[in-house]
């Protein structure tokens, strides 16, 4: 399903630019390549900014929106029915002239391993609690858009600093 507003924006961009992340609005060059409000796209990081420039400036993509598609997911966390908003979808034309339709989340490479919990430590800490937790989380909403995108003839992928970086000068 794809909405028509945003419902909340979690995380806003600090007013007084203090923030432990990059986030901000991004402002396109080809608003109408975007599939929704092209005055109100938030980036929560700078690899979606990055990712937002890539969509804008590409020709081969022919359309792309941010938080615009919500997938049903159940926690196993808590058992109950959450909300995944995926980070981007993005339309991108084929060499054949086809369009294909991918949802895109952007993670850090970090959070897309399992957590290491060391062998010398014989308690869980706060930290890797929170790590664990993310990690299956993350599992469980993956998994609910994998199935939605077979579904309706996605492509689901995740992009880590380690793809969004590849080839750039560090």
């Amino acid at each position: 399903m794809i909405k028509n507003q945003r419902v909340k924006v979690l995380n806003k961009p600090s007013l007084t630019g203090k923030t432990k992340y990059h986030q901000g609005v991004y402002r396109p060059k080809n608003p109408q390549k975007y599939l929704g409000n092209p005055t109100n796209i938030i980036y929560r990081s700078g690899w979606e900014k990055y990712f937002l420039q890539w969509c804008d400036m590409t020709p081969s993509v022919v359309g792309y929106g941010s938080e615009e598609l919500i997938i049903p997911y159940v926690s196993p966390l808590d058992g109950n029915l959450h909300r995944y908003y995926i980070d981007f979808v993005v339309l991108i034309r084929q060499r054949d002239g086809t369009i294909k339709k991918f949802a895109v989340e952007i993670k850090p490479y970090k959070q897309t391993q399992p957590p290491k919990m060391s062998s010398s430590r014989k308690m869980i800490t706060e930290s890797l609690k929170k790590q664990i937790d993310t990690y299956t989380i993350n599992q469980a909403k993956w998994e609910a858009a994998k199935k939605f995108c077979v579904k309706n003839n996605m492509s689901f992928i995740i992009l880590t600093e380690r793809e969004l970086l590849k080839g750039k000068k560090k």
